[in-house]
């Protein structure tokens, strides 16, 4: 009896764990470069004196999906998607290098390049500095360029080169603001054979059908989950009135 009640509970307790994660999936389905959460169930024995007879389920995280997300064009000098594999480097708020797949890039009141979140962009050699009445234009290799918008417009001038890098996917873990960072903690190399698509910027990976489907999925499993506990408690209650005529 006992073994039902602690497999029912805790398989109900984590299926409202993977009901967060799918809503929070949801809800961000029209966030620019957002990577879905992935969650899995597995089983773990319960350690205690005796035999093992006991087992817990516990919602295991397995990372995320790293399939691209649909391009769709803005035409926006600043915005970027990256073609294929990659990520962007941006310098979180602790100082640290993370990767971020959102290309909706903007100039800061400090007139640096940093990202919709407000994340200063990273360039080869340091953050890229833009100075005030110039035309950016960002190339598909991360160059990041100007042109004056003066009467008398001048030269281009290149700022710098955006950090593009391809760490590998099992290396990246996601951190609670949302980005990606290696799980050792370092840095990447920029890696030359990432491009950009300029004037695009990459959607969301989540598909917000499948994502419904899987709410409603779950919220049947912690149906039957209770309905376990039911069963659980009217079996003790007939045991207990059988001990009782005994």
């Amino acid at each position: 009896m006992d073994r039902l009640i602690y497999t029912a509970l805790s398989g109900a307790k984590h299926v409202l764990e993977q009901q967060a994660t799918a809503s929070h999936n949801l809800a961000n389905a029209s966030t620019n470069g957002f990577r879905a959460q992935v969650d899995a169930f597995r089983a773990v024995p319960v350690v205690a004196e005796g035999l093992p007879t006991r087992t817990l389920v516990v919602d295991s995280t397995v990372g995320a999906n790293f399939m691209s997300g649909p391009i769709q064009r803005t035409g926006r000098e600043l915005d970027v998607a990256l073609a294929g594999k990659g990520w962007i480097a941006v310098q979180s708020n602790d100082g640290s290098e993370a990767y971020t797949r959102s290309g909706a890039l903007n100039v800061g009141p400090n007139g640096l390049l940093q990202t919709a979140g407000g994340q200063i962009v990273n360039g080869d050699t340091g953050p890229i500095a833009v100075p005030p009445q110039v035309t950016v234009s960002i190339a598909s290799d991360g160059t990041v360029g100007t042109l004056s918008t003066d009467p008398q417009p001048g030269p281009a001038n290149v700022l710098g080169r955006i950090k593009l890098v391809n760490p590998p996917e099992q290396a990246l873990v996601r951190g609670d603001d949302g980005l990606f960072r290696l799980k050792d903690g370092g840095a990447v190399q920029a890696d030359p054979l990432v491009k950009l698509s300029v004037g695009a910027l990459e959607s969301s990976n989540v598909n917000p059908v499948e994502a419904m489907v899987t709410m409603i999925s779950l919220a049947r499993q912690f149906e039957t989950q209770m309905s376990l506990l039911k069963n659980a408690e009217s079996n003790a209650a007939k045991a207990s009135q059988i001990l009782a005529l005994n």
